[in-house]
């Protein structure tokens, strides 16, 4: 498919594009059988309905959750044919009646949630997701409610700025809710996939001296240079609870990210201060048998599942990456047609940073 594209339409036009064809391609998801449910079909260039905007697509990530809705493991089902994946970004090409909130010409991104704006989160909103039972963005075209457009700081690329909607925001919320982690306070990150790395990098914008649990020598590393204090390799250090309290003087980390799951928790907890908050963000299943009796010994702490973000908490973290310049950590690229490779890589490669696709 070629695209033409009017660059003489006016400025406060609606619509920029003037396609020569009228079709474009998408991946459809059929979930529980695997890549072999990933196939590619033409579908009609979409227009916006009221209140939407049509966004060609520049780029896409992968997230777990997209491995749990083809696995048929995420809490809620995927849409049999739906367009997979919630994080990407791309240009706005066309307005619906009433939008107010973008522009044609504009880089965005979009919400997890269709409809999470601000305040708590309910059931009825927690179940509307892009990629899930609304198509997402691994399309030319992607079309989101206007509630859902939100815009990406100017000095990311397509690539970086598709890295944002889950892994950057569920870290961000995890720092930031209820109460904020201040200057200063010591910051556990607990694992080294996305959410661990965004976790550090947003740790470091509030001032916050940052402990990261990883298991190698080599990702150890990556993690100093990305900004960490210390990092404890937890093949060399199995009780690596110990040698966070042995850092903090025995006093426990007051933020936990622990970005593994209930495998963890344990000794997460053991390492958290008194009056500490702990953040489980991980779905990582444990093996049976591995949870102590009593997880907490005794402490006093909050112990909270986050569900991602809202628009407004999208928008902050959004304004913290600008004003620090920070660039997500981007393992590896591929093109659209071999997206069924980046999922590969994605389960099988032990990726260090965002699983990224991008669009012709």
């Amino acid at each position: 498919m070629s695209n033409r594209f009017d660059d003489n339409a006016r400025a406060d036009s609606t619509e920029r594009y003037v396609p020569d064809a009228r079709v474009s391609r998408a991946y459809h998801l059929e979930p529980m059988r695997g890549l072999d449910g990933l196939t590619t079909r033409t579908r009609e260039i979409p227009r916006p309905g009221p209140h939407q905007v049509v966004v060609w697509v520049r780029a896409a990530s992968i997230d777990r959750r997209d491995i749990m809705l083809m696995e048929g493991t995420y809490p809620v089902p995927a849409e049999p044919g739906v367009v997979p994946l919630a994080s990407g970004s791309g240009e706005v090409l066309a307005l619906g009646d009433g939008v107010t909130r973008a522009a044609v010409g504009d880089r965005v991104t979009g919400t997890y949630f269709l409809g999470w704006i601000d305040g708590p989160q309910s059931q009825a909103l927690s179940w509307q997701q892009y990629g899930a039972n609304h198509d997402g963005w691994l399309a030319e075209y992607i079309v989101l409610e206007e509630d859902s457009v939100v815009h990406v700081p100017a000095h990311l690329t397509d690539a970086e700025a598709a890295t944002l909607t889950c892994a950057g925001l569920v870290a961000w919320a995890g720092l930031t809710k209820p109460v904020p982690v201040g200057a200063g306070q010591t910051v556990l990150t607990v694992g080294s996939g996305v959410v661990g790395l965004f976790a550090v990098q947003h740790a470091r914008m509030f001032g916050a001296r940052v402990v990261s649990i990883t298991s190698s020598a080599e990702k150890a590393e990556r993690l100093r240079k990305l900004g960490a204090d210390e990092v404890v390799d937890r093949t060399r250090t199995p009780d690596w609870e110990q040698a966070v309290l042995d850092l903090t003087d025995g006093m426990g980390a007051d933020h936990v990210i622990d970005a593994v799951g209930p495998l963890t928790l344990p000794k997460s907890l053991a390492a958290a201060a008194y009056n500490a908050q702990v953040t489980l963000i991980g779905a990582f299943p444990a093996p049976a048998g591995q949870h102590p009796a009593d997880p907490l010994g005794g402490k006093y702490l909050a112990i909270r599942r986050l569900a991602v973000g809202s628009r407004t908490d999208f928008e902050a973290m959004n304004r913290a990456i600008a004003e620090h310049h920070a660039r997500p950590v981007i393992d590896q690229v591929f093109p659209f047609d071999r997206a069924a490779d980046a999922f590969r890589h994605f389960t099988e490669g032990d990726p260090f940073g965002k699983v990224v696709i991008t669009m012709p």
